[in-house]
């Protein structure tokens, strides 16, 4: 697959300069690290996982006081009162990992709430990306912080991170 994407990189190049295109690239993810706003989402994203961690270990906690319990009185108890706890554990077991999934799944509300913070914050930086790109007459820009596309050397004159930095009105850190 690594070579596949090295492949098509080079073809890629390959085909841009031979029609004199010019390319430019950024490292998003440094980028994003920079951008205050961005900085802040992460800090309350991080709260919120951090609030949802400690809900769900408290239920799990309860969960088991609750087996514990059961442990304890069983030898009291009815098979009917077993039995009732015991689906009552279940209960509480399935109901906690159904919020476990809620927050944390594939579309759960920690997905969704990644995508409400950050995607104003993305369409931002293309934004200033596109003015960038423009002002530098730029015909493509890669971006040489994801996998998808591997860069095996880039002339630094190509950087634009700072330049939408600056363009975001963001000092770059050096």
């Amino acid at each position: 697959m690594k070579k596949l994407a090295i492949f098509l990189a080079f073809l890629l190049a390959s085909a841009m300069y031979a029609n004199a295109q010019t390319v430019g690239y950024i490292d998003s993810e440094g980028l994003m690290q920079q951008l205050p706003a961005y900085k802040q989402a992460q800090d309350q994203i991080n709260s919120i996982v951090d609030n949802w961690n400690k809900e769900i270990q408290q239920k799990y906690k309860n969960i088991d006081d609750a087996y514990k319990a059961f442990q304890a009185e069983q030898v009291l108890l009815s098979q009917n009162d077993k039995s009732k706890r015991e689906q009552e554990i279940v209960d509480m077991e399935k109901q906690t990992r159904d919020l476990q999934k809620q927050r944390f799944g594939p579309n759960g509300d920690l997905q969704k709430k990644r995508e409400e913070m950050v995607k104003p914050i993305q369409d931002q930086v293309y934004a200033a990306l596109e003015k960038v790109a423009g002002r530098k007459k730029v015909d493509i820009v890669l971006d040489k912080s994801g996998s998808a596309v591997t860069i095996l050397f880039a002339n630094p004159k190509y950087d634009l991170t700072e330049d939408v930095l600056k363009e975001l009105g963001v000092s770059p850190n050096k």
